[in-house]
């Protein structure tokens, strides 16, 4: 088939152009390769495609017949090799992305605006996960997620600073309930689970060089930290967010953060994707628009 792509389109391209000089010079071939490409489409097809004498070339009346059926199919492939092209170039077209919630609320959607402004030819599809996820076999384009649930193939570009976690709870709920002093006396309260696709997240901790994990229980699992805040807010238990998410409810005393000192800061999000590689021009201005400044 590609042979055969080959072979129409210098048969045309001389047809139009009336000269193998001309037809050559613009296809960027000699005039015996291309001769020989119009022959041997001729004895494929056997029939006399173009008449040439020394001075002229013509098609014939089966060229001209060949090369009306062939010339819109001919722009059609142009133009779609055209419109492929420009993706390289011109950010345009969709790019779909795997991300958790949080990781939508507090990296993209923050600079969402200023994009969709820059680039309004550009259209974001997200496809909400949480945990790792493999963006080739899922046919996505680029993610967002914390660098330890990053393959190591990946290409990561940081896009927040460190985070950090915090362990929090309502003033009702501590109301008629110690407080955690230690991460496993979490053992001993409600706490809103996380769920993960290896299952509920163990909530991890640590304290110089002292790491400790506990596995908690109560009465709710979820697999959203918005929806662990709002439990948490209700007083259904102790509940695990980003300290960003949570930091004006604390300040405005709906929660009360504990084991805060058990709290280490870490490497934050990183939007990921496979290769550098002839990388569409939508996804290099979304890299652009969203990588962490080096002033932060």
């Amino acid at each position: 088939m590609r042979n055969e792509l080959n072979e129409l389109a210098a048969f045309a391209t001389v047809a139009r152009e009336r000269s193998f000089t001309r037809a050559a010079a613009k296809l960027g071939l000699s005039q015996s390769a291309l001769s020989h490409t119009v022959r041997r489409l001729e004895q494929r097809l056997e029939l006399q495609l173009l008449a040439r004498t020394t001075k002229s070339v013509a098609p014939t009346a089966a060229g001209l017949a060949l090369l009306t059926d062939l010339s819109p199919a001919l722009e059609q492939i142009d133009r779609a090799l055209d419109q492929a092209r420009s993706v390289r170039h011109r950010p345009a077209g969709r790019l779909r992305l795997a991300m958790s919630r949080s990781a939508a609320v507090m990296v993209l959607f923050p600079k969402l605006a200023a994009f969709a402004k820059a680039y309004p030819e550009v259209t974001l599809d997200i496809v909400n996960v949480t945990g790792s996820v493999d963006i080739v076999a899922g046919e996505l384009d680029a993610g967002i997620q914390l660098g330890e649930f990053i393959q190591k193939d990946m290409i990561a570009v940081p896009v927040t600073g460190a985070l950090r976690l915090a362990a929090v709870g309502s003033p009702r709920y501590f109301a008629s309930r110690t407080i955690p002093k230690k991460p496993r006396d979490l053992q001993e309260h409600r706490c809103i689970n996380l769920r993960l696709p290896g299952g509920p997240y163990r909530w991890e901790f640590a304290q110089g060089r002292r790491a400790v994990t506990v596995g908690v229980n109560g009465p709710l699992v979820v697999d959203d930290t918005d929806l662990v805040i709002q439990a948490t807010l209700a007083g259904a238990g102790i509940g695990l967010a980003y300290e960003e998410q949570v930091s004006q409810h604390i300040a405005k005393g709906r929660l009360v953060r504990v084991l805060e000192d058990w709290s280490p800061p870490f490497p934050g999000f990183f939007l990921y994707y496979p290769s550098r590689h002839h990388q569409p021009a939508a996804l290099s201005a979304l890299v652009h628009a969203l990588r962490l400044s080096r002033n932060v």
